[in-house]
């Protein structure tokens, strides 16, 4: 090998090994201060509730603030290309959901790509969603429902927090399932459509357990049917959806952290680490098994295939609803 050639080899070993040095010293002193987590959704739903809990486990686990914000907007577009455009560096997260494999398809317009831009970490939490009723609507059963709306296509209503979220998606989904014809009404966060379908404002609403239960036990809404493949423990009496009569139809809200593409490795495992051991804290099990929430826990590889199965899955149903005749 000539000397040029020779030294050529050899800045290029030191560079990369330089490199290599450089990442794992970020991964040790990380994180060397406040750490933002963007929630792409309204104040007070679960998204945001578990944000806060997630974050104060690792604000107590790393000895730096893992700070909230809510950046709202375009069905969690907004909030999520603000994510994609921050430094990769561990210190801006996304607290995402399944809103964000539903607008891979639903969304063809927003500038980012998830499986390009992101990187996961990992998923923290899922929850089954519940079917209500406006006590005012004369169906005690999910079959009464569904015969109520196929003898008047298009005249009842459903709520959802929005284009894409789950809550969304799902009625899409037990539309299809179900043959019916009800109507969407996308409310700005999921407070805002609790209290549409609490009102009367609309019929209809598929919300989390977690947040729709204390609604129920206090006759505000009437449950008709839950969307997991078992009962909900909290809510034991009420049916699954295949139980009550459209059979297969299953649907849930999951939460789960991403960062931007290009994060460090080192960082990606440290924060995977830390956030699996914070689903597993006895405290937090119980937390969230009295509220039917159950902890979810993989590695980031794990991850990044579980939200590329779901971006298939909800792209199956928006092509269903997309080509229907208008």
């Amino acid at each position: 090998m000539t000397g040029s050639r020779f030294a050529l080899a050899l800045a290029t070993t030191l560079l990369a090994t330089s490199g290599l040095v450089a990442r794992q010293c970020a991964a040790q002193d990380y994180p060397a201060r406040s750490v933002k987590i963007i929630v792409p959704f309204g104040p007070g739903g679960p998204a945001d509730v578990t944000a806060r809990q997630i974050g104060s486990i690792l604000q107590e686990t790393f000895g730096q603030p893992f700070v909230v914000e809510n950046r709202t907007g375009a069905g969690g577009v907004i909030g999520t290309v603000e994510v994609v455009k921050s430094p990769p560096d561990g210190y801006t997260l996304l607290m995402m959901s399944n809103t964000q494999t539903a607008n891979e398809s639903l969304v063809p317009t927003r500038n980012y790509e998830l499986m390009r831009d992101l990187a996961p970490i990992a998923p923290v939490n899922y929850s089954d969603l519940v079917m209500v009723v406006h006590p005012s609507v004369q169906t005690k059963t999910l079959a009464e429902f569904i015969a109520l709306a196929k003898s008047q296509p298009g005249k009842l209503n459903y709520a959802s927090s929005g284009q894409g979220t789950p809550y969304h998606m799902a009625g899409e989904l037990f539309k299809s399932m179900a043959g019916i014809e009800v109507v969407h009404v996308p409310y700005r966060n999921s407070g805002e459509a609790r209290t549409g379908v609490i009102g009367g404002q609309v019929q209809m609403m598929i919300d989390a357990v977690p947040a729709m239960t204390p609604n129920v036990a206090g006759n505000q809404v009437r449950a008709l049917a839950t969307t997991g493949k078992s009962r909900s423990s909290v809510l034991p009496n009420v049916p699954t959806a295949s139980e009550a009569g459209v059979a297969g139809y299953e649907a849930t809200i999951w939460l789960g952290l991403m960062a931007p593409a290009g994060t460090p490795k080192p960082v990606i495992d440290k924060l995977n680490a830390a956030v699996n051991a914070a689903v597993k804290r006895p405290d937090i099990v119980k937390l969230w098994t009295g509220q039917g929430t159950v902890a979810m826990s993989m590695t980031p590889e794990e991850f990044d295939k579980y939200l590329r199965g779901d971006i298939v899955k909800w792209g199956e149903v928006v092509k269903k609803f997309a080509d229907k005749p208008k």
